[in-house]
Formats: structure tokens, sequence, C-alpha cells
């Protein structure tokens, strides 16, 4: 059977999706993705060679999804979407059962890293690594602190560098809010794969130079050595599998803060494919049975630097 890969919540992902196509053509060069979006009126609608104005990812439409990806011929799913990722692992068995692959993490593992203040309770376990956090401001003792929701991805209701009052009252605007100490310093995103028995096969460190919108418009490779055992033991205990995004700040001490993990592949992710990080690749010659042990992980040599801008399509 050819490969035919649905990207879901597609939207205007168009560096994933082109991503995912030399993903695929490199295991199969008349394989095809299909972009979809519960909106019809999506950008990658009209860069994708098929798109599907897909049903929302419920419970109530789980066989409208099924018939849908039967109907196209899909034979694996890949999700991009916070807020579908546990649809997609809840229902990973019944997928396979119909001969379609879904690559995702873990349920559980989904579910912790969803969790922002589950996450940063972790912090125990690493001696301080991830940043921590509370549903009181009194519990903490830093002057200057984040306000944020506990769950989900909400950049954009991100309070950040407040005084105790003003993350107070910051925190009256968010459904569940969380607190934690502002760390100043340099943001990094650490890309990383991970095998289905959730081994780390490699990462890439990146600096976040500019950020629009809770994403990298502008980042840059950097090597980073003396982090590489923190990051590959808390990836593995978290259980996660597939490409994921630690989010953290190298701080003026030179320490490593994780703020959150994003259990996905992340905005900018693409940077970590051209670094070496070959990822999607990874993930779907995994899910057919390949050997990995004969893809071996070598990062790049030198710096790579990514900017991201909005280009023109004619069609």
């Amino acid at each position: 059977m050819s490969l035919r890969v649905l990207l879901c919540s597609a939207g205007a992902k168009v560096p994933l999706l082109k991503a995912l196509d030399t993903a695929v053509k490199k295991l199969d060069p008349s394989g095809t993705v299909v972009a979809a979006d519960r909106s019809e009126q999506v950008i990658c609608r009209y860069l994708a060679d098929e798109f599907w104005a897909m049903p929302a990812t419920e419970e109530s439409q789980l066989d409208n999804i099924l018939r849908g990806c039967q109907r196209l011929n899909i034979s694996h799913i890949l999700p991009s979407r916070d807020g579908e990722l546990l649809f997609w692992a809840k229902y990973n068995a019944y997928f396979r059962q119909h001969g379609i692959e879904i690559l995702t993490a873990p349920t559980e593992a989904i579910s912790l890293c969803l969790d922002k203040l589950t996450f940063a309770q972790l912090t125990t376990d690493f001696d301080g690594l991830i940043i921590p956090a509370s549903r009181r401001a009194d519990d903490l003792s830093a002057k200057r602190l984040v306000v944020k929701e506990r769950f989900g991805a909400g950049s954009q209701s991100l309070g950040l560098d407040l005084s105790h009052s003003q993350a107070l009252q910051h925190a009256q605007q968010l459904n569940h809010p969380i607190f934690q100490p502002f760390v100043k310093g340099q943001e990094i995103s650490i890309d990383a794969w991970l095998s289905r028995d959730h081994k780390l096969k490699g990462h890439i460190c990146r600096y976040r130079e500019k950020v629009v919108h809770g994403e990298s418009q502008i980042s840059c490779t950097v090597s980073l050595p003396r982090f590489d055992s923190s990051i590959r033991a808390l990836l593995e205990q978290l259980k996660l599998s597939g490409p994921v995004v630690l989010q953290a700040i190298i701080d003026n001490d030179g320490g490593l803060n994780v703020i959150e993990c994003n259990s996905r592949f992340g905005g900018a992710s693409t940077l970590g494919i051209r670094a070496g990080l070959d990822s999607l690749y990874w993930s779907l010659a995994e899910s057919l049975g390949y050997d990995l042990t004969a893809f071996p992980f070598t990062s790049a040599s030198q710096p790579i630097r990514q900017v991201r801008h909005a280009s023109d399509h004619y069609l």
C-alpha cells in the first residue's frame, strides 16, 4: 500500500506540510500527504496535493473520521495541534485495528505535558531543572512572576515579568492560572525524537532569537553538550515518543531552566530536520518496521540560522 499521510490541523503550517512530504517521498516516491483541517479556507488547502475538510476530533465524530480516512486510503496520521493530541492517542489502537498508524506519544505522556502544573512538579526529580509552579502566587518567593494558563497552549494569555500585585490582577483574566518565578535569560527550544520504547535518538538545541505569538521567527542552532545528560534523563522519564519540543531558558549563570514540553512537532522544528534530526522520517520508518539503527543521528557541524517569513504562491 502506498503511503498516504494525513496532516491534521494543517492550517497555515506550510513548512511542516513540505517537510512531511519530503519524509514521505524518501520512503515512497509515490506517497502523498493529505492536508486536513476543520476549516475549509486554510492556506495548506491550496498547497497540498489533496485536502480534506474533516470533522472535529471528538468522540461523537469517531466513526465519521474513520470513514473519511478509509475513503482517502490514509495509512498514517500526524496530529499537529495540542488540542487534538489526546483524542488521537486515546484512539490509537482503534485506528491501528483498521490499518492506520497514528504518529503520536502515549496518552499519559501527552496529559503530563499539557498540564503545566503537574509537569512543573517534576522538578523534585531533576534538582531544579524545571521551573517550579504553583496555583498560589504566595507560594513563590520570587519578586518577579510569570502567569499562564495551566492547560494547553496559551502564549497570548501569558503574563511575563510581573510584580506580585500585577500577577494577581492578570490571573483574574485566566481560567486556570498558575504562577512561576520569572527567569531572565536566553530563550531556547530543544527539538528531540524518541523511539516507541521511549529512547532518545537525538536532539537539537536552537536559540529563539525572535519570537512572535509564541513561535520562533528567527532561530539558530547551538551546541550545548553540557545539558545532554539532563535532557536525555528528562525526556526518557516522561515516556515520550516521536517528535517533541522542550522550551527552556538559559539563565544568566548558564543554567538550563525548562519551562514546558510540547509532545508534538514544533512550529520551527523544521530547523531541527535541517540540522540532522530527521524526526518525521524516523517516525514513519519506525511505524513501517525499519531498523532505525541503520539511520544514525548526525548533527550539523556548523550553526544554522532559520528565518521564517511570509511568501507568495500563485495558482
